[in-house]
């Protein structure tokens, strides 16, 4: 027969129907329990899924009334997680089926568990079958157990003995799998940033994260003023009532608005239908108040809320649980009917009892609000013929635009792997050309730069409408009314690694901070790292990073030709697919506190006094060449 590459009905017989254990199938299909692996660069990367699936177990304890105390620690060298809660623990008779038999566990009686974070039974078994180590030892009733696997096999258990502990309580112990993750590094910043929001979310919950005490005294006010990027316009409202809890307050330089939003302590970081409750809600009680009848994008524009419900059994969008489906506050009954509150209808009659009081109450507040609505309204008319004369230039630009490779898959579609969208900007058409050959045209685009982008820290947002650059810019990511239609995931500043290269991603990092900071904040923005020189011999090929990777490699690397890469131009496509294929190295644009006075120092009007800076701070090595602490 000839051989057309198309299958035969004879290649679909009884031996193509495989059946996968529990944990095998965890391993062959980690994205549909995690989202996606990573090696750590990203917020949402996989190993920080599985800290959050354990963590959520011990916040459920606690939420049920068992265990004020969490102890979390992570040894950055061995890759080795440790959590230990003081809830009730796992019941000894079935620890081992608890973490590595599917559908079993007691999140299905929800008179054992109420508004709880998980409830498919799923998340502890996934962490368990995505660790080369994995322990679990429960402590109950003066008894414990302890039981051990690898790659979700039962290496060890102890069965059940006396404990020298009177703690009762549950402690797990994991490391990742780098045959699945590869070359992972978990980042501090992001684990702390989880502890914290479950101390804002939890009132009267202690953490101890590698023996750090972590406490929320005001819950969600707390983490907006811990992490409230810009000046306050009038002190935050906080709301509390039943199930719901929200703080909110505008600030200056923001167009849009944006969320920390939860649901039963689980961060939803594409919202869901709890915030485009709030959203509906807020708008329609202020315009009542104010009595004009502004846009509800004018009136939300400029606001910063941190939001949270607890609803029984909610139903997310996918086992990442990061957006909200539920639209009631309980689920259906078996008939199919409810008669639980709609979310929207129980939030806004919350606001409106609530923030319509407040605003009566305290005009110093309602004053300083209508203001910057009334701000917006004007921008918004100052710029709504620009804007629309802009648009239409950016779509007739994007069509014939070589500045843009676009990719098929994208971040706002419901695509299997929208969570690898990715767009890289670059400098130059050398660099783009090579990123373009070696790209996968799947997953990721390629938005070249003319030249240097515009200085964008002191011009107002009508300004980037009439710059091509930005305004190709920020259409081709589509996030000028919000990140709801953000096209990429992963927003990546390719540029070269010598002064031009850091000047340019020093521009386009200024340009999102100014207008759209939570493209930042939401974790979206990176850095390529690419190898600066090349260490190789007739038999090993070595890419270094840094000074050090290049004298290591030298050293196990007999008559080693070195070459220097000084551009992402010269680096030919067939290599650059080693640097942006798994093995990309990605470092995390992280948004940090007060960052505007930084931002001001280093690009605003302010030369003499940066020059001074500079020249005081200039050191001279023995090569005799210059550089800047």
């Amino acid at each position: 027969m000839e051989d057309t590459g198309l299958f035969t009905p004879q290649d679909y017989n009884d031996e193509s129907i495989i059946h996968l254990e529990d944990m095998e199938h965890i391993r062959l299909r980690p994205g549909m329990y995690i989202g996606k692996l990573g090696d750590g660069s990203s917020h949402d990367d996989g190993i920080y899924v599985l800290i959050k699936e354990v963590i959520d177990n011990s916040i459920d304890e606690f939420t049920s009334g068992y265990g004020k105390k969490i102890e979390v620690k992570v040894n950055f060298a061995e890759r080795k997680v440790s959590i230990r809660d003081y809830g009730r623990g796992i019941p000894l008779g079935k620890i081992v089926e608890a973490v590595s038999k599917l559908n079993t566990g007691a999140k299905y009686d929800s008179k054992v568990f109420q508004k709880s974070v998980g409830l498919n039974g799923v998340g502890t078994k996934a962490v368990n079958a995505l660790s080369s180590y994995f322990a679990v030892q429960s402590f109950r009733e003066g008894k414990t157990r302890r039981a051990e696997f690898a790659d979700g096999k039962l290496t060890s258990d102890t069965g059940t003995q006396p404990s020298d502990s009177t703690d009762t309580g549950t402690l797990v112990e994991f490391v990742p799998d780098a045959k699945l993750f590869g070359n992972y590094h978990f980042l501090n910043e992001y684990v702390e940033r989880r502890i914290w929001n479950y101390a804002y979310l939890n009132r009267g919950l202690t953490l101890y994260y590698n023996d750090r005490r972590y406490y929320s005294k005001n819950g969600l006010l707390d983490l907006l003023e811990k992490n409230l990027q810009g000046e306050p316009l009038y002190p935050i409202i906080h709301i509390k009532e039943g199930d719901f809890e929200a703080a909110f307050t505008h600030i200056e330089g923001q167009n849009n608005d944006y969320y920390y939003s939860f649901v039963n302590g689980q961060h939803t970081t594409e919202g869901g239908t709890h915030q485009s409750a709030f959203r509906e809600a807020y708008a329609r009680v202020v315009k009542d108040f104010i009595k004009k009848d502004y846009a509800p994008e004018v009136i939300r524009g400029g606001l910063v809320c941190a939001l949270c419900v607890r609803i029984q059994e909610p139903m997310f969008e996918a086992q990442t649980k990061t957006k909200l489906g539920s639209t009631h506050l309980a689920p259906n009954k078996a008939d199919g009917s409810n008669d639980s509150p709609l979310l929207k209808t129980y939030v806004l009659d919350i606001l409106k009892r609530n923030l319509d009081n407040y605003l009566h109450m305290h005009a110093d507040t309602a004053d300083a609000m209508l203001a910057k609505i009334n701000r917006n309204e004007k921008e918004r008319k100052e710029i709504a013929g620009l804007k629309k004369v802009a648009r239409e230039a950016g779509k007739k630009a994007s069509l014939n635009n070589r500045k843009l490779r676009d990719c098929h898959v994208h971040y706002n579609s419901n695509h299997a792997r929208r969570l690898e969208s990715t767009i890289f900007i670059t400098e130059g058409d050398s660099a783009s050309g090579s990123i373009t050959k070696s790209r996968d045209v799947e997953t990721q685009a390629v938005f070249s730069l003319l030249g240097k982008p515009k200085n964008t820290y002191s011009i107002k947002k009508a300004d980037v409408y009439t710059n091509d650059e930005l305004n190709l810019l920020h259409n081709a990511l589509d996030i000028d009314d919000g990140m709801d239609n953000l096209r990429y995931n992963n927003v990546v500043i390719a540029t070269d690694a010598d002064v031009d290269g850091m000047h340019i991603r020093l521009l386009l990092l200024t340009f999102f901070l100014r207008f759209y900071p939570e493209l930042i904040s939401s974790g979206h923005v990176y850095i390529l790292q690419t190898p600066l020189f090349r260490v190789r011999n007739k038999t090993k090929n070595t890419y270094c990073y840094t000074d050090e990777e290049r004298v290591e490699a030298i050293r196990t690397t007999p008559s080693a030709e070195i070459t220097r890469f000084k551009g992402l131009g010269e680096i030919s496509p067939d290599e650059f697919k080693n640097f942006i294929g798994k093995d990309m190295r990605l470092d995390p644009v992280i948004h940090q506190k007060d960052f505007d006075s930084t931002l001001g120092f280093y690009m605003g009007k302010n030369t003499t006094e940066r020059r001074d800076f500079i020249m005081r701070n200039l050191r001279v090595e023995d090569d005799e060449s210059i550089v800047v602490d």
